[in-house]
Formats: C-alpha cells, sequence, structure tokens
C-alpha cells in the first residue's frame, strides 16, 4: 500500500505522511494507484453533491469546483498555467518553451487561460448537478489520472532528474496496460453506453495534446502533464453535459 499512499500525497492536498523517501523504484510503481486517486476524488466529490443537495444550483456547483481544486492543492491548474504561457511565448522553440516553464511568474495568457478552463468546468459541473446525475462527476479526476499514467508509460520524461524522471524510468508498463484497462472497464459500468463516448473523447484529447508534446518538446514535463490531465478532465465533463 505504501505506492498508493505516495501517489495520493503527490496528486493531493491530503494530509497523508509517508515512513521516509521513496525509492525510484517505489515512486514509479505509485503510477498504477494515479486512476485509484481520481476515483477516490470522483468518489468524494459524488458525496459532497449528495450534501448539498437541495442547495441553491449555482452555489452547489461552485462549492463541488472549489472542493475539486483544494483536493488537488491546484497542482495540475499551476502546469496548465505554466504551459499555456510557455506554448504561446515559446514561439515552437523547444528549449525557450522549457525555460518559460521554468519561470514561476504567470503572463496573461496562463489567467486567461485558467479562467476560461474553470468557468467551463463550472458550467460542466452545474449541469450535471442540475440533471441529478453528480454520480458522472467521478468519470472526469478518474480519467484524468489515468491519463497521467497513460502517458508516463508512453512518453519520454525531457528534464533529467527528479520526480518525474523516476516516474518515467520506473513505470511498471505491463500492470500499467492492466490499470488503463480497469479504469476504461469502470468508466463503462459507471455511464454505460455513454461512457464509450466519453472514452473516445478523452483517447481523442490524449492522442492529440501527447502528439503536440512530442512535436514541440520531444517528450513530456511535469508542467504539460498537469496541463493534459486538466483539460482532458473538462473534455470528459463537456462529452457527458453536451
Amino acid at each position: 500500500m505504501l505506492a498508493f499512499w505516495i501517489a495520493l500525497q503527490f496528486l493531493s492536498s491530503l494530509p497523508v505522511r509517508l515512513p521516509g523517501m521513496p525509492t525510484p523504484e517505489q515512486l514509479g510503481r505509485s503510477l498504477l494507484f494515479y486512476p485509484l486517486v481520481g476515483l477516490l476524488f470522483g468518489v468524494l466529490l459524488w458525496g459532497l453533491s449528495a450534501v448539498l443537495d437541495g442547495s441553491p444550483l449555482l452555489l452547489h456547483a461552485a462549492l463541488l469546483l472549489c472542493a475539486w481544486v483544494l483536493l488537488s492543492g491546484g497542482l495540475h491548474l499551476d502546469g496548465l498555467a505554466d504551459s499555456a504561457d510557455a506554448w504561446l511565448g515559446g514561439f515552437g522553440d523547444r528549449e525557450r518553451t522549457l525555460e518559460i516553464m521554468k519561470d514561476p511568474r504567470s503572463g496573461p495568457i496562463a489567467v486567461v487561460t485558467l479562467v476560461l478552463v474553470l468557468l467551463l468546468k463550472f458550467c460542466a459541473v452545474l449541469v450535471l448537478v442540475e440533471r441529478g446525475q453528480g454520480l458522472l462527476l467521478i468519470l472526469a479526476p478518474l480519467l484524468g489520472r489515468a491519463a497521467l499514467l497513460g502517458l508516463f508509460l508512453s512518453t519520454p520524461y525531457v528534464r533529467a532528474g527528479g520526480l518525474g524522471q523516476a516516474l518515467a524510468d520506473h513505470a511498471p508498463r505491463r500492470s500499467g496496460g492492466w490499470v488503463l484497462l480497469a479504469s476504461c472497464i469502470l468508466c463503462l459500468c459507471l455511464a454505460g453506453l455513454q461512457g464509450l463516448y466519453v472514452l473516445a473523447v478523452a483517447g481523442v484529447v490524449f492522442f492529440f495534446f501527447r502528439r503536440l508534446m512530442i512535436r514541440r518538446l520531444a517528450g513530456t514535463t511535469g508542467d504539460t502533464a498537469g496541463a493534459l490531465l486538466e483539460l482532458l478532465e473538462l473534455a470528459v465533463l463537456l462529452s457527458l453535459t453536451l
């Protein structure tokens, strides 16, 4: 279970304490539990939605979105902001793009991107709440974190050293494939035939943005991985509501 606690500590703001510094092998194995962390997030959001049942719809959706952001500590939103700045300011140059991602400051394009993504997420959550489909909230965090597993299994990590490098180097590929399959099956169990459409949309978004990363950077970084998660979550929510 140590690998699960590693994944939960890294992907969430929940108070998790590890007995010591994980080894690179343990970090790599923790990837297998990323979808499980997403499932946990989804179940917590579903439960909160049930608790808020009967409250004003706008407030209901706003509180759910706030809880969603707080659960992850804004980790992936930060990656989205950095990636947005770098993709525009990098002018197609790999080294310039990577350099901008290191800059902790956020430019106008980062702010605009965050506002638009959060606005669309809020509207999609509002629609699901209005329809009484709170259970489907589980799908976005589940598939978003499954996408991280898929990304590290299939894509080179371009920054030497650090957590991302350990994840990429020690990702358990065979077991990871089975975990991804289980995540897809769970999606179908939760959403039925609509789950096929959701999976198709998620697949298109995943391969589209992975291709952009490969063309610009020849791989992924922690920031682009976070951006992928946020955009894939948004795509899943929109596919459930449109």
